[in-house]
């Protein structure tokens, strides 16, 4: 929980400083809720594919493990 919490905070953070820029007025410009969609969406995107990868790479060293022990690796 501690870890999505430090990414949550990382991507509010990131997104505010990126595109917020008016401060006269409470409610986002469209130029700002604009950029603050385009900026999480890419976030999530971004998330989405590292995830995807990390998963990859752990089934293939699992694989690896596997095989190794089902006597892959005699020579």
């Amino acid at each position: 929980m501690q870890d999505f919490m430090k990414l949550y905070s990382g991507l509010v953070e990131r997104c505010f400083n990126t595109c917020i820029t008016d401060f006269t007025s409470k409610a986002l410009t469209g130029k700002e809720g604009i950029c603050t969609t385009n900026c999480v969406d890419k976030f999530m995107k971004h998330s989405e594919r590292v995830g995807a990868r990390f998963a990859e790479q752990n089934a293939g060293e699992f694989r690896g493990v596997g095989e190794v022990g089902a006597g892959g690796g005699e020579g």
